[in-house]
């Protein structure tokens, strides 16, 4: 499980790291954006929070992984990215995650500076009908208070997992081969190495 705030690059890692396991990258965040752009009930919903910075209700969250970890391609191993984000998910993934018959082997957590954050997430643009723009959810006010969810909501994470024996740390800031390198090496394998369990 990858666990950090918005812009630490979670969701570049989770593909790099899933592709060297051969594991599913599993990611709330794409399932939220396919939901929203096909515009479903859950989408819609979904979007309300995501615009403001909040975070998603635990309902909502909860019964999407779930289904999705049930899928074929998750039995022999699985990325998460982006969940869980509050102690209550946590309890709610060891529980799912026990009725699979699976478990979390290592979290982790990548580490960045705050200034360093708002940076990154402000200065991301998409490109709209031949025009690039920023994310109503990437404005730097929203960025701030997306920040402020994170710190009293998704934080605490750390020392649940810490607690569990399973929260490893890394500096998230450097080029994306150097921080896949600490990535690899909090998992105990080279950054070229590959691992199909």
């Amino acid at each position: 499980m990858l666990l950090g705030p918005p812009g630490a690059g979670k969701g570049t890692q989770a593909q790099i790291i899933a592709g060297r396991l051969g594991v599913p990258a599993i990611s709330t965040g794409d399932i939220f954006r396919a939901n929203v752009s096909g515009q479903t009930d859950l989408g819609r919903q979904a979007k309300t929070y995501m615009d403001a910075g909040d975070l998603v209700p635990d309902e909502i969250t909860v019964a999407m992984v779930k289904d999705r970890l049930a899928e074929p391609d998750a039995k022999a191993g699985f990325l998460l990215d982006g969940f869980p984000r509050t102690i209550s998910q946590a309890e709610q993934l060891r529980s799912s995650l026990d009725e699979l018959g699976q478990h979390l082997d290592r979290v982790l957590e990548l580490v960045v500076d705050e200034d360093e954050l708002v940076r990154r997430l402000s200065g991301r643009r998409m490109l709209v009908d031949g025009e690039w723009v920023q994310r109503d959810d990437d404005k730097p006010e929203t960025v701030r208070h997306r920040l402020e969810v994170y710190r009293e909501q998704t934080a605490p994470l750390s020392g649940f997992y810490e607690a569990e024996g399973l929260l490893a740390q890394f500096d998230a800031i450097g080029t994306v081969e150097e921080v896949t390198a600490r990535a690899m090496a909090a998992l105990g394998q080279s950054s070229g190495q590959s691992d199909d369990s």
